[in-house]
């Protein structure tokens, strides 16, 4: 059986971190969540976790998702990243500068994304 995919979750929306956390939970995935880039940079380096993706909006407290993922590639560089934003092109923009794997417009479509999370996660597994 196959090892299950870790996920981190990062957004300051209460609603959407519960709808993805028991939408992944669900389709297999184990689930951390966080409220800001601070708090999940705090959780990594915390636990003993090793994350497979990490799903971050990109405007929030604290530390934002683009200084998050700047972080995360820098010392975590085999965490795939996905970044999502209702705020257009700008936070996109940055999100790709930052070296985010893919970059998502809000609202997401579940089921596509969860698509794009299996595919970067089976490729980082494929190598």
């Amino acid at each position: 059986m196959a090892d299950v995919k870790k996920l981190l979750i990062v957004d300051d929306n209460e609603d959407i971190l519960s709808t993805f956390y028991d939408f992944f939970n669900s389709m297999g995935y184990e689930v951390e969540t966080a409220v800001d880039g601070f708090a999940a940079l705090k959780l990594i380096k915390s636990t003993s976790i090793v994350f497979n993706c990490l799903i971050t909006d990109l405007v929030m407290p604290n530390i934002s998702g683009v200084g998050l993922i700047s972080i995360i590639k820098k010392e975590y560089p085999d965490i795939k990243v996905i970044a999502m934003t209702g705020y257009g092109d700008q936070p996109g923009a940055l999100a790709s500068e930052a070296k985010a794997d893919i970059v998502l417009f809000k609202p997401v479509d579940l089921f596509k994304i969860e698509n794009m999370v299996s595919r970067l996660i089976n490729r980082e597994t494929d190598k």
